[in-house]
């Protein structure tokens, strides 16, 4: 492993995670990442990112492969396509559309179940009509999840959620077929204590019951993500794409993920600072707003400290960078909004 300097830090890696549905998802992923020699990772489930310390010898295509060797897919959040937040939108409206409908069959379906005045003859075959669609179309996320934890042999919330609701769903099958829960006339009343009842009971209510709520919480947690993926991407939309660096004596317009520390920047009136550093040269008024929530724009000159992200309000400054990239003041805030 390479050796670095005491105190020295360690490159640093984003990657965008697929596949995870619960906290035990977040749990398998970190510890398939700090299992490779030297790596520190930190993985949120709100944004779907794992950020990661890693030694230089450990490039992007190692971290990968750890991931998906745990079962999920990963890529680097810097060759990712940006972000599209109408995919977001439409990701929830499907899990919407899967919820409402869920939920129209599963309120009828709990009713029958449970009170034995609405139990009409032959009400047991439009429970099964009801529940089929709840389990196998509502659910198919949690059976394809389950699938995939299968595959790499593990065990996830999937699990449990397809698990269950498929076993009570099958129980309910057979006992309708083959162990006279079928009968015209047969009815069930809700008990909280075990019973003798005489003959087998179905479970149809329960299998969909599961699905529903499960689905709820999915959709509540889905629109959480989804504002707070907003958020962090208006944070990192502060930080510009391109940066003015002075060279030779010449101003050259450069993409800012090429910015080094010790490059001068210019930053004039009206453009935002695309590094942190200390202004060298010229005096401004600096918007650092988003960032600290100062109402008033901050007064700099030769010496002073300035954050990237933050709005050049006054004159033209050069800036000689001592922070870049992800090291930079918005990326910080944005990764503890992210940790939050």
């Amino acid at each position: 492993m390479p050796s670095s300097r005491p105190g020295a830090r360690l490159p640093e890696h984003d990657l965008l995670i697929e596949g995870m549905t619960c906290a035990a998802c977040v749990s398998r992923v970190e510890k398939a990442l700090n299992k490779v020699d030297g790596v520190t990772a930190s993985v949120s489930l709100a944004t779907e990112r794992a950020h990661v310390e890693a030694p230089a010898g450990v490039g992007d295509e190692v971290l990968v492969e750890a991931v998906r060797k745990a079962g999920y897919d990963a890529v680097p959040a810097a060759s990712a396509p940006p972000v599209n937040d109408d995919a977001a939108a439409a990701a929830t409206d499907r899990l919407r559309r899967r919820l409402v409908w869920a939920a129209w069959l599963t309120v009828p379906l709990m009713l029958l179940s449970m009170i034995p005045p609405l139990q009409f003859p032959a009400w047991q075959w439009v429970s099964l009509a009801l529940a089929t669609p709840v389990v196998w179309w509502c659910g198919w996320t949690f059976h394809v999840g389950a699938r995939r934890a299968l595959m790499h042999r593990s065990f996830s919330m999937d699990s449990l959620i397809s698990l269950g609701s498929a076993v009570s769903w099958a129980w309910s099958v057979v006992a309708l077929l083959f162990l006279g829960a079928g009968e015209i006339g047969m009815t069930m009343h809700m008990s909280f204590l075990p019973s003798d009842s005489g003959g087998a009971e179905i479970y149809f209510e329960v299998a969909a019951g599961i699905v529903t709520l499960v689905l709820l919480g999915r959709f509540l947690e889905a629109r959480a993500r989804r504002s707070a993926g907003q958020a962090i991407r208006a944070l990192l939309a502060l930080a510009p794409d391109t940066a003015t660096v002075l060279r030779d004596g010449a101003e050259e317009e450069v993409p800012a993920a090429t910015v080094q520390v010790g490059d001068v920047v210019v930053v004039r009136p009206g453009d935002r600072i695309p590094v942190d550093g200390e202004v060298e040269q010229g005096a401004s008024a600096v918007d650092r707003a988003p960032l600290t929530g100062e109402s008033m724009p901050v007064e700099v000159g030769p010496g002073d400290p300035v954050e990237g992200g933050s709005l050049n309000a006054g004159g033209r400054i050069e800036v000689r960078a001592t922070r870049v990239g992800s090291e930079t003041a918005v990326h910080r805030v944005a990764r503890l909004v992210e940790a939050a």
